[in-house]
């Protein structure tokens, strides 16, 4: 009704265990077997002993029964619960541990439930090379199931997200830190895939930033004071990378609004996400940057082109932290250009090539979200002249102004 689809998270790589703090836990589905003591988890119901860490028991995917059991599972979340999609937990640790079953279980879950809805989105967490008997390549998994495939449509994907992370983390060492914009050139469309969107990006999620694991990124791009200038600006452009960039994006939550506490299992513990804080305006930090997350997501619905597989980073300077990359449709243009920098300070008539010459909009400009509106926002009055002679591989050029840990979008007129 409101243009929203549901995903659900789901997880039939593992269960819990059957023990919690040393005794047996009549809630787990291990109860099932009536079975205290079971000397060999071959003999359980559901599980097998070839456990590969997944954090839980390893289902028995040579048992036909278990099978049907999870697929029937997800079958009624399509059917009684009107699901969208889903988004499978650590199917590479399921294959790995499930080996030839594994494949052929994954073959029917989601041949079975694309059956069910032609349209439902399936998204596997598959990270190749994490074990050395899974393909070193996610293209199989993407591919159908009629042909070989597993059958997915989308995986999880961290070249993005890894490359946005170090960069930040980098900044944060100060103005004079060496920061590596060409890896996020190099990452910004998903190697080894047929389509961009066949890959989920983010720059945070439930695992990564855990409670006693990584840092969300306002607190990498400054952990003394993760909503300072520094925190906001350099969160402002990973976003904004993440947003313009090929691939489905993922948010996880509270990164809309500037969260920098970490995610936790416990709902009574002290890392609660600000929603008091940012609904009462204590902080105005976060109210600026949820204006900032939905202004960049209505371009992003506005500009085919950023929704689009076309990227070309056709200009790097690791010495200036500053990218430049052109997105565009085939046969239409709709162009757009986006232009980042990770550097302190503004760049004043910075020079880049433009795919055509005359009038650019600036469509989009992150300074301005620095206390709402900022009075003192550096960018290039609305639009600039592709007045200039070649450059960059393009036919013109134009003069314009980057601001210090910030990101522009130009689009033509």
């Amino acid at each position: 009704m409101h243009g929203i689809a549901v995903v659900f998270d789901v997880v039939y790589n593992h269960a819990g265990g059957f023990s919690v703090a040393g005794q047996f836990d009549d809630n787990c589905i291990y109860y099932f077997d009536r079975v205290k003591d079971v000397g060999d988890n071959n003999d359980s119901l559901y599980f097998t002993n070839q456990d590969r860490g997944t954090g839980g028991l390893a289902f028995a995917l040579w048992n036909a029964d278990v099978c049907r059991f999870l697929q029937d599972n997800a079958a009624n979340y399509v059917t009684e619960y009107h699901a969208d999609g889903f988004r499978y937990d650590e199917i590479s640790i399921l294959l790995s541990t499930g080996q030839a079953t594994g494949w052929a279980f994954c073959r029917t879950l989601t041949s079975a439930l694309r059956s069910l809805q032609p349209r439902i989105l399936q998204n596997a967490e598959f990270w190749p090379g994490e074990f050395d008997d899974i393909p070193n390549s996610a293209g199989i998994i993407v591919e159908s199931a009629s042909v070989g495939g597993a059958g997915f449509d989308v995986v999880q994907h961290d070249a993005l997200r890894d490359a946005l992370r170090g960069a930040v983390g980098a900044a944060s060492a100060g103005a004079a830190a060496a920061v590596s914009m060409s890896s996020i050139a190099g990452a910004l469309y998903p190697p080894g895939f047929d389509h961009g969107w066949r890959a989920v990006t983010c720059v945070e999620n439930h695992d990564l930033v855990m409670a006693g694991r990584n840092p969300r990124v306002p607190s990498l791009a400054d952990a003394p004071d993760p909503h300072s200038w520094y925190g906001r600006s350099r969160t402002r452009v990973a976003s904004a990378i993440l947003l313009t960039a090929p691939g489905i994006p993922q948010l996880f939550m509270g990164q809309e609004f500037l969260e920098e506490k970490p995610w936790d299992t416990n709902p009574a513990g002290p890392d609660l996400i600000g929603w008091a804080e940012l609904q009462g305006g204590a902080d105005p930090a976060m109210r600026d940057h949820l204006r900032f997350t939905q202004d960049l997501l209505s371009l992003r619905r506005t500009a085919p082109a950023l929704r689009g597989d076309n990227v070309h980073a056709f200009y790097v300077s690791d010495t200036d932290r500053v990218l430049a990359y052109h997105r565009w449709i085939d046969g239409v243009g709709e162009d757009v250009i986006v232009v980042t920098t990770f550097a302190e300070a503004t760049w004043w008539n910075y020079a880049l090539g433009l795919p055509c010459a005359g009038r650019w909009q600036e469509i989009f400009n992150s300074d301005v979200y620095d206390n709402w509106v900022n009075p003192w926002a550096a960018g290039n009055g609305g639009s600039i002249e592709a007045d200039g002679g070649p450059l960059h591989g393009f036919v013109a050029s134009a003069s314009i102004v980057i601001p210090a840990n910030g990101v522009v979008v130009f689009a033509r007129s």
